[in-house]
């Protein structure tokens, strides 16, 4: 298995939502820095950005901010974080958060991490993106995506072979688990990328 020290959080800058999901964001981080592996997510000063960051920075580990420029001049980035990466918009933004991780996990979040998981998933189905992806799936937040997915393969929009570009977590623990046994993906999958 490659070498991870460095893990994709992909997540909410939502401050309504349940505590369960900032919960497992906090939870997260904390196993994060006990395994010396650093966080790298968006930057954000708020949600589960910050739960994670915050929980993996608490437990002496280190998080990695990457945010585009409008995002700072917003007052959006979270000043604590080890390092802050700007770039000039939201596509280089996502280009460098994929760089600087070897995994990605993504945690609950709406329409911007729906955008950067669906990437992601594109990306890996045409042999771009190499690295384990991880669905956290706290409290049922994915299952309907999840089903969806399903019926893409379903109905013959993409193939078997495609839902083995993601593996689902239900926990924390779990999810860091599964980054760490999950082997790098084979170029020789992109052949499979037209239906």
């Amino acid at each position: 298995m490659p070498e991870v020290k460095r893990i994709c959080l992909y997540c909410s800058s939502s401050t309504k939502i349940d505590e369960c999901y900032f919960r497992d964001a906090r939870h997260l981080g904390q196993l994060m820095a006990e395994q010396g592996i650093a966080v790298v997510n968006g930057a954000g000063n708020m949600g589960l950005m910050q739960a994670s960051a915050d929980g993996c920075m608490q437990a002496g580990g280190q998080a990695i901010g990457i945010i585009p420029t409008f995002m700072i001049k917003e007052g959006w980035c979270h000043q604590g974080m080890t390092q802050i990466i700007e770039t000039p918009d939201m596509h280089l933004r996502q280009q460098r958060m994929a760089e600087e991780s070897d995994a990605a996990i993504i945690l609950p979040g709406g329409c911007g991490t729906f955008a950067e998981m669906m990437e992601l998933i594109t990306w890996k189905q045409l042999g771009l993106y190499l690295k384990p992806i991880v669905i956290l799936n706290t409290n049922g937040y994915y299952d309907h995506m999840l089903l969806a997915l399903q019926q893409a393969v379903d109905q013959h929009f993409m193939r078997e072979q495609h839902t083995a570009i993601w593996r689902v977590a239900h926990t924390p623990r779990e999810a860091l688990q599964l980054v760490l046994e999950t082997p790098l993906w084979d170029t020789n999958i992109r052949r499979f990328a037209a239906i």
